[in-house]
Protein backbone atom coordinates (compact mmCIF):
# COMPACT_ATOMS: atom_id res chain seq x y z
CA UNK A 1 0.00 0.00 0.00
CA UNK A 2 1.86 3.53 -1.07
CA UNK A 3 1.64 6.36 0.34
CA UNK A 4 1.63 9.33 -2.34
CA UNK A 5 1.96 13.36 -1.46
CA UNK A 6 2.13 15.32 -3.77
CA UNK A 7 2.48 19.01 -3.51
CA UNK A 8 0.92 19.54 -0.22
CA UNK A 9 0.62 23.13 1.46
CA UNK A 10 -0.08 24.67 3.90
CA UNK A 11 -0.10 27.97 5.76
CA UNK A 12 -1.45 29.13 8.98
CA UNK A 13 -3.61 32.27 9.33
CA UNK A 14 -0.84 33.58 11.67
CA UNK A 15 1.11 33.63 7.76
CA UNK A 16 3.51 30.88 9.31
CA UNK A 17 4.15 28.08 6.20
CA UNK A 18 3.87 25.09 7.53
CA UNK A 19 4.04 23.00 4.56
CA UNK A 20 5.35 24.27 1.33
CA UNK A 21 4.70 21.36 -1.97
CA UNK A 22 6.02 18.42 -0.12
CA UNK A 23 6.24 16.01 -2.08
CA UNK A 24 6.36 12.11 -0.66
CA UNK A 25 6.20 8.23 -1.99
CA UNK A 26 5.96 5.56 1.44
CA UNK A 27 5.73 2.16 0.86
CA UNK A 28 5.27 -0.14 3.70
CA UNK A 29 7.23 -0.74 6.21
CA UNK A 30 9.03 1.38 8.77
CA UNK A 31 9.09 5.17 7.05
CA UNK A 32 11.05 7.85 9.42
CA UNK A 33 9.94 11.79 8.56
CA UNK A 34 12.72 13.61 10.71
CA UNK A 35 13.28 17.45 11.70
CA UNK A 36 13.36 20.06 14.42
CA UNK A 37 10.33 21.11 16.52
CA UNK A 38 8.77 23.51 14.21
CA UNK A 39 9.24 21.70 10.81
CA UNK A 40 6.04 20.86 9.76
CA UNK A 41 6.07 16.84 11.09
CA UNK A 42 2.45 17.17 13.14
CA UNK A 43 1.12 19.34 10.81
CA UNK A 44 1.64 16.77 8.15
CA UNK A 45 0.70 14.09 10.40
CA UNK A 46 -2.93 15.96 10.99
CA UNK A 47 -3.31 16.45 7.31
CA UNK A 48 -2.16 12.60 6.59
CA UNK A 49 -4.71 11.55 9.60
CA UNK A 50 -7.58 13.50 8.22
CA UNK A 51 -7.81 15.86 11.57
CA UNK A 52 -6.84 18.84 9.27
CA UNK A 53 -7.03 20.39 5.96
CA UNK A 54 -4.02 21.28 3.66
CA UNK A 55 -4.13 24.36 1.54
CA UNK A 56 -3.19 22.64 -2.00
CA UNK A 57 -2.18 19.19 -2.73
CA UNK A 58 -2.89 15.96 -2.65
CA UNK A 59 -2.63 12.56 -1.29
CA UNK A 60 -3.35 8.88 -2.50
CA UNK A 61 -3.00 5.83 -0.59
CA UNK A 62 -3.18 3.28 -3.12
CA UNK A 63 -6.10 4.42 -5.25
CA UNK A 64 -8.18 6.49 -2.09
CA UNK A 65 -8.08 10.47 -2.34
CA UNK A 66 -6.97 10.66 1.19
CA UNK A 67 -8.20 14.61 1.39
CA UNK A 68 -11.39 13.83 -0.28
CA UNK A 69 -12.44 9.92 0.94
CA UNK A 70 -11.59 10.35 4.81
CA UNK A 71 -13.90 8.17 5.79
CA UNK A 72 -13.01 5.30 4.06
CA UNK A 73 -8.84 6.47 4.92
CA UNK A 74 -9.76 6.24 9.01
CA UNK A 75 -11.11 2.53 8.07
CA UNK A 76 -7.66 1.90 7.63
CA UNK A 77 -5.42 4.52 9.86
CA UNK A 78 -4.09 4.30 13.49
CA UNK A 79 -2.91 6.82 14.57
CA UNK A 80 -0.60 8.18 17.84
CA UNK A 81 -0.49 12.09 18.17
CA UNK A 82 1.98 13.64 20.30
CA UNK A 83 -0.54 14.74 22.69
CA UNK A 84 -1.85 11.31 23.58
CA UNK A 85 -4.24 11.97 26.74
CA UNK A 86 -6.14 9.32 28.53
CA UNK A 87 -8.74 9.21 31.60
CA UNK A 88 -6.92 8.79 34.50
CA UNK A 89 -9.38 7.17 36.76
CA UNK A 90 -10.47 4.28 33.94
CA UNK A 91 -8.16 1.51 33.83
CA UNK A 92 -6.80 0.45 30.97
CA UNK A 93 -8.56 -2.56 29.64
CA UNK A 94 -11.83 -0.06 30.15
CA UNK A 95 -10.50 2.50 28.01
CA UNK A 96 -9.54 -0.03 25.07
CA UNK A 97 -12.78 -1.80 25.06
CA UNK A 98 -14.50 1.31 24.80
CA UNK A 99 -12.26 2.51 21.97
CA UNK A 100 -13.02 -0.77 19.87
CA UNK A 101 -16.91 -0.32 20.52
CA UNK A 102 -16.13 3.15 18.53
CA UNK A 103 -14.19 0.87 15.45
CA UNK A 104 -17.04 -1.32 15.42
CA UNK A 105 -16.22 -4.34 17.58
CA UNK A 106 -20.05 -4.81 18.73
CA UNK A 107 -19.74 -8.48 19.82
CA UNK A 108 -18.63 -8.97 23.04
CA UNK A 109 -16.80 -11.97 22.89
CA UNK A 110 -14.30 -10.96 20.09
CA UNK A 111 -13.79 -7.75 21.02
CA UNK A 112 -12.83 -9.03 24.36
CA UNK A 113 -9.73 -11.49 22.35
CA UNK A 114 -8.63 -7.97 20.20
CA UNK A 115 -8.25 -6.40 23.09
CA UNK A 116 -6.60 -8.60 25.64
CA UNK A 117 -4.89 -9.41 22.31
CA UNK A 118 -3.81 -6.11 22.45
CA UNK A 119 -2.93 -5.22 25.75
CA UNK A 120 -0.64 -8.58 25.56
CA UNK A 121 1.29 -7.58 22.49
CA UNK A 122 2.14 -3.72 24.10
CA UNK A 123 3.20 -5.54 27.22
CA UNK A 124 0.47 -4.12 29.18
CA UNK A 125 -1.55 -7.17 30.03
CA UNK A 126 -0.59 -7.25 33.90
CA UNK A 127 -1.48 -4.15 34.76
CA UNK A 128 -5.13 -4.10 32.12
CA UNK A 129 -7.02 -3.33 35.62
CA UNK A 130 -4.58 -0.71 36.78
CA UNK A 131 -6.19 2.78 36.15
CA UNK A 132 -4.30 4.71 33.74
CA UNK A 133 -3.35 8.34 35.98
CA UNK A 134 -1.15 5.31 37.08
CA UNK A 135 1.18 4.70 33.99
CA UNK A 136 4.11 5.83 32.96
CA UNK A 137 5.02 7.77 30.26
CA UNK A 138 6.19 4.72 28.55
CA UNK A 139 2.98 2.58 29.57
CA UNK A 140 0.80 5.66 28.42
CA UNK A 141 2.63 5.24 25.16
CA UNK A 142 2.26 1.54 24.67
CA UNK A 143 -1.34 2.11 25.64
CA UNK A 144 -1.27 4.89 22.78
CA UNK A 145 -0.25 2.01 20.18
CA UNK A 146 -2.24 -0.15 21.24
CA UNK A 147 -5.56 1.45 20.79
CA UNK A 148 -3.86 2.21 17.28
CA UNK A 149 -3.77 -1.27 16.30
CA UNK A 150 -7.41 -1.43 16.76
CA UNK A 151 -8.79 -2.59 13.32
CA UNK A 152 -5.90 -4.30 11.87
CA UNK A 153 -4.92 -0.33 10.23
CA UNK A 154 -3.03 -0.47 7.46
CA UNK A 155 -1.45 3.17 7.76
CA UNK A 156 -0.14 3.65 10.93
CA UNK A 157 0.92 7.16 11.84
CA UNK A 158 2.81 8.01 15.69
CA UNK A 159 3.96 11.57 16.24
CA UNK A 160 6.98 12.31 18.49
CA UNK A 161 6.37 8.82 20.46
CA UNK A 162 9.67 8.12 22.75
CA UNK A 163 10.02 12.47 23.45
CA UNK A 164 10.18 12.34 27.10
CA UNK A 165 10.88 8.42 27.72
CA UNK A 166 13.20 6.71 29.75
CA UNK A 167 16.60 4.86 27.91
CA UNK A 168 14.52 1.62 28.97
CA UNK A 169 11.00 2.46 28.07
CA UNK A 170 12.99 3.89 24.35
CA UNK A 171 14.05 0.18 23.82
CA UNK A 172 10.66 -1.16 24.84
CA UNK A 173 8.81 0.96 22.54
CA UNK A 174 11.32 0.89 19.61
CA UNK A 175 10.65 -3.37 20.01
CA UNK A 176 7.16 -2.70 20.09
CA UNK A 177 7.34 -0.45 16.79
CA UNK A 178 9.70 -2.79 15.27
CA UNK A 179 7.00 -5.44 15.47
CA UNK A 180 4.27 -3.82 14.20
CA UNK A 181 6.17 -2.36 10.84
CA UNK A 182 6.89 -6.06 9.11
CA UNK A 183 3.43 -6.02 7.32
CA UNK A 184 2.18 -2.31 7.00
CA UNK A 185 3.21 1.36 6.40
CA UNK A 186 4.10 3.33 9.81
CA UNK A 187 5.16 6.45 9.65
CA UNK A 188 7.42 7.61 12.57
CA UNK A 189 7.70 11.27 12.92
CA UNK A 190 10.20 12.49 15.09
CA UNK A 191 13.19 14.84 15.88
CA UNK A 192 15.38 12.01 17.63
CA UNK A 193 18.05 10.54 14.91
CA UNK A 194 18.97 7.51 16.91
CA UNK A 195 15.21 6.71 16.20
CA UNK A 196 15.40 6.78 13.07
CA UNK A 197 18.41 4.92 12.71
CA UNK A 198 17.16 2.28 14.70
CA UNK A 199 14.09 1.40 13.00
CA UNK A 200 13.09 2.64 9.61
CA UNK A 201 14.22 1.55 6.23
CA UNK A 202 13.62 4.69 4.38
CA UNK A 203 13.24 8.27 5.57
CA UNK A 204 12.96 12.08 5.05
CA UNK A 205 14.56 15.09 6.58
CA UNK A 206 11.86 18.16 6.40
CA UNK A 207 12.74 21.60 7.96
CA UNK A 208 11.03 24.82 7.75
CA UNK A 209 7.73 23.16 5.84
CA UNK A 210 10.84 22.00 3.12
CA UNK A 211 11.79 18.19 2.38
CA UNK A 212 15.29 18.74 2.44
CA UNK A 213 16.11 15.00 1.98
CA UNK A 214 15.14 11.41 1.16
CA UNK A 215 16.30 7.90 0.86
CA UNK A 216 17.51 4.82 2.41
CA UNK A 217 19.75 5.73 5.56
CA UNK A 218 22.61 3.63 4.80
CA UNK A 219 22.94 4.83 1.64
CA UNK A 220 22.71 8.86 2.73
CA UNK A 221 25.52 7.79 5.12
CA UNK A 222 27.45 6.50 2.19
CA UNK A 223 26.93 9.70 0.44
CA UNK A 224 28.86 11.41 2.71
CA UNK A 225 31.69 9.47 3.12
CA UNK A 226 34.95 11.33 3.42
CA UNK A 227 33.44 14.79 3.72
CA UNK A 228 33.14 14.76 7.95
CA UNK A 229 36.02 15.83 10.38
CA UNK A 230 36.49 15.95 13.50
CA UNK A 231 39.06 17.64 16.46
CA UNK A 232 38.71 19.34 19.67
CA UNK A 233 38.48 22.88 20.50
CA UNK A 234 38.45 25.11 23.43
CA UNK A 235 35.36 26.99 24.44
CA UNK A 236 37.01 29.87 23.22
CA UNK A 237 38.56 28.85 19.78
CA UNK A 238 34.64 27.77 18.65
CA UNK A 239 33.34 31.03 17.45
CA UNK A 240 36.78 31.75 14.94
CA UNK A 241 36.22 28.08 13.53
CA UNK A 242 32.71 28.45 13.31
CA UNK A 243 33.60 31.56 11.04
CA UNK A 244 35.95 29.89 8.84
CA UNK A 245 34.48 26.51 8.70
CA UNK A 246 31.04 24.41 8.06
CA UNK A 247 30.57 23.36 11.60
CA UNK A 248 27.50 21.06 11.48
CA UNK A 249 27.89 20.02 15.07
CA UNK A 250 29.69 20.30 18.70
CA UNK A 251 29.46 18.06 21.80
CA UNK A 252 31.13 18.09 24.84
CA UNK A 253 33.19 15.47 25.63
CA UNK A 254 34.86 15.01 29.55
CA UNK A 255 34.90 18.90 29.58
CA UNK A 256 35.92 19.11 26.03
CA UNK A 257 34.33 20.27 22.92
CA UNK A 258 34.36 17.86 20.26
CA UNK A 259 33.53 19.61 16.66
CA UNK A 260 32.03 17.87 13.47
CA UNK A 261 32.87 19.52 10.17
CA UNK A 262 31.49 19.22 6.50
CA UNK A 263 34.03 19.51 4.02
CA UNK A 264 35.21 17.90 0.57
CA UNK A 265 38.59 18.13 1.20
CA UNK A 266 41.23 17.82 4.88
CA UNK A 267 40.48 21.33 5.68
CA UNK A 268 44.00 20.94 7.61
CA UNK A 269 44.30 22.81 11.16
CA UNK A 270 44.29 19.14 12.83
CA UNK A 271 40.89 17.91 11.63
CA UNK A 272 40.75 13.96 11.33
CA UNK A 273 38.76 12.25 9.16
CA UNK A 274 35.80 10.57 10.55
CA UNK A 275 32.95 7.70 9.60
CA UNK A 276 29.50 9.53 9.40
CA UNK A 277 26.55 8.73 10.82
CA UNK A 278 22.95 9.44 10.44
CA UNK A 279 23.82 12.49 13.15
CA UNK A 280 26.08 13.58 10.97
CA UNK A 281 23.51 13.60 7.82
CA UNK A 282 20.86 15.24 9.70
CA UNK A 283 23.21 17.93 10.88
CA UNK A 284 24.77 18.59 7.90
CA UNK A 285 21.69 18.59 5.90
CA UNK A 286 19.74 21.19 8.29
CA UNK A 287 22.89 23.05 8.16
CA UNK A 288 22.31 23.40 4.22
CA UNK A 289 24.85 20.99 2.59
CA UNK A 290 21.94 18.98 1.50
CA UNK A 291 22.25 19.77 -2.27
CA UNK A 292 26.00 17.93 -1.98
CA UNK A 293 24.35 14.89 -0.59
CA UNK A 294 22.86 11.88 -2.18
CA UNK A 295 19.28 11.11 -2.34
CA UNK A 296 17.69 14.79 -2.89
CA UNK A 297 13.88 14.89 -3.47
Amino acid sequence: MELRIRNLSKTYANGVVALDRVTLSILPGMFGLLGPNGAGKSTLMRILATLQECDAGSVFLDDIDVLDEQDEVRRLLGYLPQDFGVYPKVTAYELLDHFAQLKGLAQRGRRREVVDGLLQQTNLFEVRHQKLGGFSGGMRQRFGIAQALLGDPRLIIVDEPTAGLDPQERVRFHNLLSDIGDDRTVILSTHIVSDVADLCASMAIINKGHVLLCGEPARLIEGIEGRIWTRFVTKQELPDFQQRHTVISTRLLSGRTRIHVFAERDPGEGFEPIHPTLDDVYFATIAGRHNALAGNC
